[in-house]
């Protein structure tokens, strides 16, 4: 009677591990939700959608992408955070991400300790610009006309804390000049502004703005790396103008904390795997994009470490604040 009882006591313990082994061996098995805290057609988006359809070629199943601006992306990432951890809601994590949590004190959640890191995907250059009709057509003419006319000069961003946000208040403050910061809910809202001629200047992504760039609806005046980028040809660094001077954004993707490692680890397979697809590494050069190198969840998770102690000292030293 005893050894039964035993038995029927072990059968039940083993349960819960042998559905979760079921769970996580089948996975996935109904489409997956991933959620990009920036707007439609962001640089966000727009890298959400060109990896996640690789991936569901792959697992065979349906990746659906789902914009939540707002809040500089922590709307987004709260949601996230109070998921299931079953691998069926990811977060298009970013260097926005790192920032807020630099910059932003008393946050409803821990990024890096809520958010399982999946994989890093790209380092997305950002570039100065200004509407063609701008009396400045480089970055010392810029920097002239601006401290000629302070507090004249409207600056967008995507909102307070993105990496456009923080790169404009570090130009501001290495330059020298004031510019009024004029935050949006995305960039694409600001670009349509800055096109519009409403606001005079943004440092953005290349993803977004590379295509108004090239139409000419845009004029370039400096990136915000210290090499040139092959994808804007005679656009010199601002680095070149302010010694020193360097922003850039990142894109990866994540889930809720707790999520199994066996998804995790498929996960991130199947995004590295979209990542050495040739097409793919096309249209992330196209975009502007400057490819990561395969990365483990281990790996991104330093990563993102780093980032987030390099923009807490920026922060410092810039004495940026939250609006």
């Amino acid at each position: 009677m005893k050894r039964r009882n035993f038995l029927k006591l072990a059968g039940a313990a083993a349960l819960p591990f042998i559905a979760r082994r079921g769970l996580t061996a089948d996975y996935p098995t109904r489409p997956v939700q991933v959620i990009v805290g920036q707007a439609a057609g962001s640089s966000s988006d727009i890298t959400a959608r060109l990896l996640t359809q690789p991936v569901a070629q792959q697992l065979k199943q349906q990746f659906i992408v789902e914009v939540k601006p707002g809040a500089t992306g922590n709307i987004a990432t709260e949601a996230v955070v109070h998921a299931a951890p079953d691998g069926y809601t990811l977060l298009l994590v970013n260097s926005q991400n790192t920032i807020n949590e630099a910059l932003i004190p008393n946050l409803p959640f821990d990024f890096v300790g809520d958010i399982e890191p999946i994989v890093g995907i790209d380092r997305v250059p950002l570039v100065m610009e200004v509407n063609p009709s701008f009396p400045a057509k480089t970055v010392p003419e810029f920097i002239a006309y601006a401290k000629a006319h302070p507090g004249k000069i409207n600056m967008a961003s995507a909102g307070v804390g993105g990496p456009q946000h923080v790169a404009g208040e570090l130009f501001k403050y290495m330059a020298g000049v004031d510019l009024v910061h004029v935050p949006y809910h995305g960039s694409t809202p600001a670009l349509v502004d800055l096109m519009a001629g409403q606001v005079q200047v943004m440092f953005d992504v290349t993803p977004s703005s590379l295509p108004h760039i090239k139409a000419g609806k845009l004029w370039p005046l400096g990136v915000t790396t210290p090499r040139p980028l092959d994808v804007l040809p005679g656009v010199p660094p601002i680095a070149q103008f302010l010694p020193g001077y360097e922003a850039f954004g990142w894109i990866g993707f994540g889930a809720p904390k707790g999520t199994p490692a066996e998804i995790v680890a498929t996960l991130n397979k199947a995004f590295n795997a979209a990542l050495a697809d040739a097409n793919v590494k096309a249209r992330l050069a196209d975009l502007g994009g400057i490819e990561m190198e395969p990365n483990t969840p281990a790996e991104f998770a330093k990563f993102i470490a780093a980032d987030t102690d390099k923009w807490r000292k920026v922060v410092q030293f810039a004495h940026l604040k939250p609006e």
